[in-house]
């Protein structure tokens, strides 16, 4: 193995994105002989991570088509981490200049929203680099080896993007690469902190830098409704494409949430009243001639994003400025018990609460048609003109799908 690593890191000073002979040497070498050697251990590897054999994958890459700067071998549990782009694994990261290798836990650089994989920003790649650190902590006392930061010399994004997704790495240089047994069991300690990671992630409500649960949720069930075809859709739950709520869940927040609301505002001398089950709202506070309509939003998250219906929207902005924005955000969620329980969080109260456009974010549209119309308008005569005699020119087939768009698109769901 330790010469693997090394005909590799040689091959690094002659990296060039197209297919030489060394670097279809070096392809050899990431994608078919480490996987495989690495293979040859299955057993001691899934047992480190706490998986099955047969959910224990190992994969390399070095680039299709164009060579990547650093190539990568990878290896990880398939439901908790499908692609190199999601997910939490243990990863050798070769530098560009050939003169060291790290073994790193690293992450996915993407998210799935449900219609497309979106980019990690940076900062919320070490927001979750920063939530994963401390349940390592007790593991990773006494090793003076480990690294919190790694240095690729990477000249392209790709190979930049590593960096900020690094949990904690070894690094070996080209020099003294060690045994092949000091190297596997170097792995097998990492895989051990990977397990420690993935328990953690089950378990958590939410995870700093992930999306907001509920924004996740409408914008995956947008796509689902509107009929978007996936690229192998992850399956729903957390393994590092995003988490969704279940419904007992969501009832734990809620009621948890509507609850602090109530004692916050009784506590200010308001009479308050739960309206949710009948009105577009969660409270109808009164004191005295005044009066309060009060949304409740709950969430394990931040509280940086909030769902809001149209109809809470347009409600809302008539009941301005006797009306108020409840945020009980951070709840403790514990799934532990039968039943789902939700504690703690922090509220945040907005009140008088005006809504503005430039907050407001559309998930997805209800979008008039002209199916309706008793006369085809002139862009659905040219189509059927089109289909009938055959294209003069393409172009006429790309105008006729923009030639209908007349009203504006109805809103439909909408976060704040």
């Amino acid at each position: 193995m330790d010469d693997l690593l090394g005909n590799v890191l040689d091959l690094q000073a002659a990296w060039t994105a197209s297919n030489t002979d060394e670097m279809r040497k070096r392809g050899v070498h990431i994608r078919q002989d480490l996987p495989a050697l690495l293979k040859e251990h299955s057993s001691e590897l899934a047992d480190a991570l706490g998986v099955t054999v047969e959910d224990l994958e190992v994969e390399g890459r070095d680039g299709t088509g164009l060579k990547t700067e650093i190539p990568w071998v990878r290896v990880f549990g398939r439901e908790q981490s499908p692609s190199a782009t999601t997910g939490w694994y243990v990863v050798y990261l070769f530098s560009a200049a050939g003169d060291r290798v790290y073994l790193s836990l690293n992450q996915g650089t993407t998210v799935w929203t449900g219609g497309d994989f979106k980019a990690r920003k940076v900062e919320d790649l070490r927001a979750r680099v920063g939530w994963a650190r401390p349940f390592l902590a007790q593991r990773m006392a006494g090793r003076t080896d480990l690294h919190e930061e790694i240095v690729l010399d990477a000249r392209t994004p790709l190979g930049r993007g590593y960096g900020p997704g690094n949990v904690v790495a070894i690094e070996y240089s080209r020099e003294a690469l060690p045994s092949q047994q000091l190297l596997l069991t170097d792995l097998l300690y990492m895989l051990g902190l990977l397990r420690t990671v993935y328990g953690a992630e089950r378990l958590a409500p939410h995870i700093p830098g992930d999306p907001t649960p509920e924004v996740l949720e409408a914008e995956q069930g947008a796509a689902v409704v509107a009929g978007r075809r996936s690229r192998g859709v992850p399956r729903p739950g957390r393994s590092g494409q995003g988490f969704r709520l279940t419904a007992g869940e969501r009832r734990a927040i809620e009621r948890h949430s509507v609850h602090m609301a109530a004692v916050f505002f009784e506590g200010l001398g308001w009479s308050v009243k739960d309206v949710g089950d009948r009105e577009s709202f969660d409270l109808l506070l009164t004191r005295g001639e005044e009066r309060l309509h009060a949304e409740v939003k709950g969430t394990t998250s931040a509280g940086h994003e909030v769902i809001l219906t149209r109809a809470e929207v347009e409600k809302q902005r008539r009941y301005y400025p006797a009306n108020a924005l409840v945020v009980v955000h951070s709840i403790a969620l514990d799934r532990t018990a039968e039943e789902p329980v939700a504690s703690g969080g922090v509220l945040h109260c907005t009140s008088p609460w005006e809504i503005a456009d430039e907050d407001l974010t559309v998930i997805s549209y209800a979008y008039r048609t002209a199916v309706d119309n008793k006369a085809p308008t002139h862009g659905v005569q040219t189509a059927i003109s089109v289909l009938a005699n055959g294209s003069r020119r393409s172009e006429q087939v790309l105008v006729t799908t923009r030639a209908d768009v007349r009203d504006q698109p109805e809103e439909g769901e909408i976060r704040v």
